[in-house]
């Protein structure tokens, strides 16, 4: 947690740059490592509920369709240049009937957000997903939280179910405001994750945050 707010921005997983990740950062223990028997152990997977609930950060697939954290220091910036980049769904789209669903529910799973969108059929999921991962990509859906099943003993099992909502519920409106124009707030983030990763090229960060 205090990693993240020390670096602002950070993928959960390889980013395309070496070493920023929050995979790369931590211990090799913590890991991803399958177990003898088939089972496997993933402490930083495991972290990241409590890091989205309890890390003054907001968590969704903000790198380039992949996911990861970014602090509320600097997601004012982050969603004012996307905002931008990324402008509101048109009427009648599926994106809007997905924001209209969230915005009317508070918060849903994937798996419920989908039946309620009227993607119910199998082939249909990967397809709908798409749908979701632009709308964090344009900073208009986050992850509040992760649910997942229990089995009859009452232990979680499974990867786990992304609790979605709009960042304006999660956060408040005030938390989104930004008093910088949009091509501000790029060249603030670039500038700050220039300094950040003094090996990686303008393309490889411009790639991560437009």
């Amino acid at each position: 947690m205090g990693y993240i707010q020390q670096v602002g921005f950070l993928p959960l997983l390889y980013s395309g740059i070496p070493g920023y990740s929050a995979d790369e950062a931590v211990d090799p223990e913590c890991r991803y490592v399958l177990l003898d028997d088939g089972s496997w152990d993933w402490p930083l997977w495991d972290w990241k509920g409590p890091i989205v609930t309890e890390g003054n950060c907001v968590y969704g697939k903000f790198f380039n369709k992949k996911a990861g954290f970014v602090s509320r220091d600097w997601w004012p910036d982050l969603y004012n240049w996307r905002r931008h980049a990324h402008p509101a769904p048109p009427a009648g789209s599926i994106e809007e009937t997905i924001l209209m669903t969230l915005r009317e529910h508070g918060s849903l799973i994937t798996r419920d957000l989908r039946r309620l969108c009227g993607f119910t059929e199998p082939r249909m999921r990967s397809r709908f997903d798409g749908y979701v991962t632009r709308l964090q990509m344009a900073c208009r859906v986050v992850t509040e939280d992760f649910v997942y099943p229990r089995d009859k003993h009452g232990h979680k099992y499974g990867w786990g179910w992304a609790l979605l909502t709009t960042p304006e519920q999660l956060l408040g409106r005030d938390a989104c405001q930004c008093d910088r124009t949009p091509q501000e707030s790029l060249d603030r983030i670039l500038d700050h994750m220039g300094r950040l990763l003094p090996r990686a090229t303008r393309k490889q960060l411009t790639k991560l945050i437009q």
